[in-house]
């Protein structure tokens, strides 16, 4: 997917979430957030708009000393969805006057402002689902758009040990994990070395990885994110169940 998709699928995952949200109790418990309510899930999403559109608006070089931004928030949580329509209209404005292909900084691998409406939009599309978990229903999830969305968080986990310093702890003496999708011709293949992790690049595909885990790709992105468990049937595992563990263990988003 391109900065256009991206741009255009955070405004269309947005428009989901606030039609689920609207017509929801929003004191409704979100359990894959646990100790969040459907107004704290609305209300964290829409922050996470207004402060990656102010870091897009700045065209920032170096990470920022300070997270405050005008959040604009209604006095009651019943305006939180239209509020949350209105942080992705705002959003998109500056994503159509922002040049997305030039360098910024970023936490993660891509150094340009293009890094951020993709982050935006699988931050959106993952509480989207949440969203939906919440309500008793099945989140439907693009396959294309989740093969994206695993290829990004796979890239950038490397990075994240500031808010995710677990992510220390994925070390390993050289071994892989397998990450194979059942109804898209892709996989990803990540090594565990002394020094850190992150994805094998230009892998052969015959090579056997210590172990594999096998799911539909919109299932594969949730369980990355921590929304469904490894045990579950809806994946095959193959190989060194201790490595799996250890790496759902470690890799909380």
């Amino acid at each position: 997917m391109n900065p256009a998709q991206h741009s255009a699928a955070v405004a269309s995952e947005t428009a989901r979430f606030v039609a689920t949200v609207k017509a929801a109790d929003l004191a409704t418990p979100v359990p894959s957030c646990p100790g969040w309510t459907l107004a704290d899930l609305t209300q964290h999403t829409g922050h996470v708009h207004r402060w990656f559109t102010e870091l897009l608006r700045r065209r920032i070089q170096q990470p920022p000393t300070s997270r405050d931004v005008d959040l604009r928030l209604p006095e009651q949580p019943d305006g939180y969805p239209d509020w949350l329509a209105e942080s992705a209209a705002n959003a998109a404005e500056v994503f159509a006057a922002t040049d997305l292909d030039a360098p910024m900084w970023a936490w993660g691998l891509d150094q340009h402002a293009r890094f951020w409406v993709r982050r935006m939009l699988f931050e959106t599309l993952v509480h989207r689902a949440d969203a939906e978990l919440a309500l008793g229903l099945s989140p439907h999830i693009d396959r294309g758009l989740a093969v994206d969305g695993i290829g990004e968080f796979l890239t950038n986990l490397p990075f994240a040990s500031l808010f995710a310093p677990l992510t220390a702890e994925l070390r390993g003496p050289d071994r892989t994990i397998r990450f194979r999708c059942t109804d898209a011709d892709v996989d990803w293949l990540v090594g565990l070395r002394p020094d850190g992790f992150g994805l094998i690049a230009d892998h052969v595909e015959t090579r056997t990885a210590d172990a594999t885990i096998q799911g539909t790709a919109a299932e594969l992105l949730l369980l990355l994110y921590g929304r469904l468990d490894h045990e579950s049937h809806a994946f095959q595992l193959v190989g060194d169940p201790d490595l799996l563990a250890h790496w759902f263990t470690h890799s909380a988003f």
